[in-house]
């Protein structure tokens, strides 16, 4: 976990659910991976599982809780943008042939992908749903700080974030011109050039112009 509060209960509880992200972990292992003293990481890891947000496999393990299905549930029939957006990006991945992610900005210094479908190429370039990353580099968090693309309506980055990766991304903006979100295509150098708008920028822009129609006048 990269970020804090600065109210440290719910810090130390947010790296206890990120220890066992990954998978099940003993207590000696959450200890090992949160940093925290034993009795810390173990009280806090009993609370979680109290509220259904961490919870013990058949060894014993401790593990992500049931909960965060209904959390994760609810918080996108709060947010439908993904719902709305993803057979756009289907077609576009098919189009492409390339994996593509639609961003949002969460805070002032990250982005969240909330959808990703992957490239059926075996080399590809993977971005997990829900994943977090960097709001400063890649063509997708430049597009959410405000950077204004170029005349054909896109940005483009070749390894900003990751070596051998490039990706080009269009803002999609909501029915006031401010920009909700960042559609984006991306894959490994060999297939997207040094030059991925020029490859696929028209295809993002029309994509993301799609997506702008179908939000108009429908509030996320």
């Amino acid at each position: 976990m990269n970020r804090l509060s600065g109210v440290g209960v719910v810090d130390k509880a947010m790296v206890v659910l990120d220890a066992v992200r990954t998978g099940p972990r003993t207590l000696a292992e959450l200890q090992v991976h949160t940093g925290l003293p034993r009795a810390t990481a173990h009280r806090l890891a009993l609370s979680l599982e109290v509220h259904g947000l961490v919870r013990r496999d058949a060894g014993g393990r401790f593990c992500l809780g049931f909960e965060l299905l209904a959390l994760g549930h609810d918080a996108a029939q709060g947010f439908p943008l993904a719902e709305r957006a993803r057979p756009e990006l289907e077609t576009l991945a098919r189009d492409t042939g390339e994996s593509v992610q639609l961003f949002v900005a969460e805070g002032v210094s990250h982005r969240r992908c909330v959808v990703s479908v992957q490239s059926s190429h075996g080399l590809r370039w993977i971005v997990a749903e829900g994943g977090l990353l960097p709001l400063a580099v890649g063509s997708a968090g430049r597009v959410l700080s405000g950077e204004a693309p170029g005349r054909g309506g896109w940005v483009a980055s070749v390894e900003e974030r990751e070596p051998g990766v490039a990706s080009v991304s269009a803002p999609v903006r909501g029915v006031d011109g401010t920009v909700v979100a960042a559609v984006c295509v991306s894959g490994p150098i060999e297939r997207l050039t040094r030059q991925p708008g020029r490859r696929f920028g028209v295809r993002v822009v029309t994509t993301a112009a799609a997506l702008q129609e179908t939000l108009a006048g429908r509030p996320l």
